[in-house]
This record gives C-alpha cells, structure tokens and sequence, in this order.
C-alpha cells in the first residue's frame, strides 16, 4: 500500500503510538488514546486509527491494530539513535537502541504548528531566507519576537515591536527598512502566528533563544 503524508494531527497521533509501544511494549487503550489527547469521546480515536490504516501506517488484524514495518513508520521523519558517544575522553562505544527522533521531539506542540513559505530576503539576519518554510504557532508574538502579521490584506515576517500608536516591523537586514503601522479605529493587526522555527534544504532549524 502506498503510504500518503499526515497531517500535523495525524503525526502526533501515530508518534503517541510509537512512543507508547517502545515504552510500554503493548498498545495503549482506548481510554488512554482519549485521556492524552484530550478528545472528548473515543470515536476520535477510531477515525484516527483508520485514517493512519488506509495511509499505510497501521495494519490490522483479529488482535486488533499493529505498527506497520519499520520502512513505514520511518517514513514519518524519524531519524533512528543507534547508541551512545563520549565528547570528553576516549570510551568503549555503546550501540544500543535509544529510540528516534522526530519531529515532536523538537517540537512538543507539533500539532500546533503550521507552516508558510517566505518570499523576500529581509529576514536573512536571522538566518531565514527566501524559499525557506517558516514554522509559526497561534500565539501572541512577544516585544522584538519574530512572527507574521497580517494588515490591511498584506503580510510580513519581521520582529515585531508595540508601541502606543501602532506596531514597528523591523526586518534582520539593513537593507530594507522598518514598517510602521498605525491602524485607525476601522483597521485591524491581526497576529497570523508566533515563529518558532524553519525548513530549508538543509535541514529543520528551531528557533533560537535570541529570535
């Protein structure tokens, strides 16, 4: 069967999933599928079940549902940690089967996330170039955090400063300069979501604690 992408939901579900079986070594109940995620009945939990069976994640049989090969649960982004190594003296190698990581282990609110793809080159001082994706969360932008804006029907990413008239955007390169907004009484800022992190060709980069 041809695996198909999750969604962010879908994701943290099956990496619960995961998680529970390496630890547990049983597959979690009902009750403790709608207890962690907080779902108001368990017919979630069935839609999710079946949902990650048709992409190709779960299978199922008489005993219930199962991990699909290891081929198909990789293919979520887990990146295997085959041991452990010493950064200070020389020691004796220990290969041991430590888990994987992914996405949710660098981002723990994972299913809160989404992402917009930048055009422009005014955040490149912070690392963030055109054609990179930004990964922002709904929250309220913090006085010099970066985030996305929207107003009057155009957007920007920059760092985001208050003021008591309105909003200073200020971009991570000199050569572009600061957006001042001064909404009147009809207009409105409104936060699209707070930046926590990018995706590039080179890799998944989390927001550092300057940003």
């Amino acid at each position: 069967m041809s695996r198909k992408k999750l969604t962010a939901k879908q994701h943290a579900f099956l990496q619960y999933l995961i998680r529970y079986v390496r630890e547990e070594d049983v597959w979690p109940t009902y009750r403790e599928i709608t207890d962690h995620f907080g779902y108001r009945s368990p017919n979630s939990v069935t839609q999710n079940l079946k949902a990650l069976r048709k992409k190709g994640f779960l299978t199922r049989d008489e005993q219930g549902y199962h991990l699909a090969d290891k081929k198909s649960v990789r293919s979520v982004g887990g990146i295997p940690v085959k041991g452990l190594i010493s950064a200070g003296s020389l020691q004796e190698a220990v290969e041991a089967d430590l888990g994987t990581i992914t996405l949710d282990t660098l981002f723990p609110n994972l299913d809160e996330l989404f992402a917009i793809r930048v055009a422009g080159q005014s955040m490149n001082g912070a690392d963030i170039h055109d054609g990179d994706y930004v990964l922002l969360i709904d929250e309220d932008i913090p006085e010099g955090g970066i985030g996305a804006v929207l107003y009057d029907g155009e957007t920007s990413l920059k760092r985001v400063y208050h003021g008591d008239r309105g909003l200073r955007l200020e971009p991570a390169n000199e050569e572009y300069d600061d957006i001042h907004i001064t909404p009147d009484v009809f207009e409105e800022v409104t936060v699209l979501g707070r930046y926590v992190g990018h995706v590039n060709d080179e890799g998944i980069f989390k927001r550092s604690a300057t940003a």
